[in-house]
């Protein structure tokens, strides 16, 4: 019996490490293994202030699509000795979920002054910052930046990433020219390999014609 039992936990601790993602999706490193990736909801360097649930690893997934329109943006990007880097891809519902009931807390302001300093919490829903829904939660969504090939370093697009406040809308004319042309060089590397951004966040793309449109999942980032 104690055989048996040691055998099934085999068994079962192989399928875990195994498990397959849905069909269409993909885990990024294995199409573009040189990309940097840092998952902020997995850490404490988020708006909330704590990993958010779903997220039990730093492991970029998306659909294989957008794995291989970014490969393209990667690929464009290393030409001009520049490289991308991903904040968020596919999100599980859960996440939203967290994202929904930290939202309606309106006590909890930890991370008020760094993420969203001019915007009262209770406007977050309406001013489009948070969302019961989220694209990323098709799979085809990205959060990303452009950072300097040789260091590393993210370049300046004027406001950090998950900002809540108009310095990072798209057009927000308050930055310098440096940190415009920073920020028309993202849209356009995205736009050419088949990303649409949003108007109010100059980091977020989803992919054009993406597979699964009315589909959002819940499975697990790990």
């Amino acid at each position: 019996m104690k055989f048996n039992i040691q055998f099934l936990v085999i068994i079962f601790a192989f399928n875990t490490c195994f498990a397959q993602l849905p069909d269409g999706f993909v885990y990024v490193n294995d199409i573009v293994p040189d990309l940097d990736v840092e998952l902020r909801y997995f850490t404490t360097n988020n708006f909330i202030g704590k990993p958010i649930n779903g997220y039990k690893s730093n492991t970029l997934i998306l659909t294989r699509d957008t794995a291989n329109a970014l490969k393209k943006v990667q690929a464009y990007l290393q030409t001009k000795n520049l490289c991308l880097k991903v904040f968020d891809g596919y999100r599980p519902q859960t996440a939203v979920n967290h994202f929904v009931k930290w939202a309606r807390n309106l006590n909890d302001t930890l991370n008020k002054k760094q993420f969203y300093p001019s915007v009262k919490k209770r406007y977050l829903f309406n001013e489009g910052y948070i969302a019961s829904k989220s694209g990323h939660s098709r799979g085809s969504t990205v959060d990303v930046t452009i950072i300097d090939g040789n260091t590393g370093i993210p370049l300046d697009m004027g406001s950090h990433f998950d900002f809540f406040g108009k310095q990072s809308w798209v057009n927000y004319s308050n930055i310098t020219p440096k940190q415009k042309d920073n920020r028309q060089l993202l849209q356009e590397v995205m736009a050419k390999f088949g990303f649409r951004g949003y108007s109010k966040e100059w980091w977020h793309f989803t992919l054009r014609h993406e597979p699964f449109p009315k589909t959002y999942f819940s499975f697990p980032v790990e």
